[in-house]
C-alpha cells in the first residue's frame, strides 16, 4: 500500500507538513540536493497520514542517507511560504509547515545514500562546513544563522520567500 503524505494543492497552491533533520558532523552540516533542484536542502521529507513527526524523520533520513541516525530534540518549528522556481513544482505558491529535529552525531560523516526524490531525481549528500554555509543557495534560508548561535527551546520561524507582484 502506497503510504499518504500529509499534502494537499489547490490550483497552484501547495501546502505540506514536513520533517527536516539538522544532522551536524564536524562542524559541517549535511544537506542534499538533484540536478532540477538549483539548491541545496535539508534532509527529511513528508509525514505520512498516521505518522508520528519522530518517526517520520527517522524513516526519512535512513530513506536519504542510508544511516540510521537518533533523535537529540526537536528545535524549530518552520512555517515557510515560497513560490518554487525549479523542478516539477516551479510555478506553485507553498505553504509548508516543518518540524526540524536536531539528531545526535555520530562522529563520522559516512553514508550510503541512494536516495531519489518522490519525482524520481537522483539525490547527492553534501557535508557543507557551517561557516561556509552562507555561500550556498541553501533551504531551509534560516539554517546559516540559526547554526551559528546558542539555543534554548523550541524556536518558531516563519519565512516568506514569495513571489509578491
Amino acid at each position: 500500500m502506497e503510504e499518504l503524505d500529509c499534502r494537499f494543492t489547490r490550483e497552484n497552491q501547495y501546502f505540506q507538513f514536513r520533517v527536516g533533520a539538522i544532522i551536524v558532523e564536524n562542524g559541517c552540516v549535511l544537506l542534499a540536493s538533484n540536478a532540477n533542484s538549483g539548491c541545496c536542502y535539508s534532509i527529511g521529507g513528508g509525514v505520512h497520514m498516521g505518522e508520528t513527526a519522530e518517526d517520520a524523520v527517522l524513516r526519512e533520513i535512513y530513506e536519504e542517507t542510508g544511516v540510521h541516525y537518533e533523535i537529540d530534540r526537536p528545535v524549530v518549528i518552520h512555517e515557510n511560504f515560497f513560490t518554487e522556481k525549479f523542478g516539477k513544482m516551479k510555478g506553485y505558491d507553498f505553504h509548508e509547515v516543518c518540524l526540524y529535529f536536531l539528531m545526535k552525531p555520530r562522529g563520522m560523516q559516512e553514508l550510503h545514500s541512494d536516495s531519489c526524490t518522490r519525482f524520481g531525481d537522483k539525490e547527492e549528500m553534501h557535508w557543507i562546513p557551517i561557516e561556509e554555509l552562507g555561500n550556498y543557495r541553501a533551504f531551509p534560508s534560516f539554517l546559516a544563522g540559526y547554526l551559528n548561535r546558542e539555543h534554548i527551546g523550541i524556536e518558531h520561524i516563519i519565512t516568506d520567500e514569495r513571489d509578491i507582484t
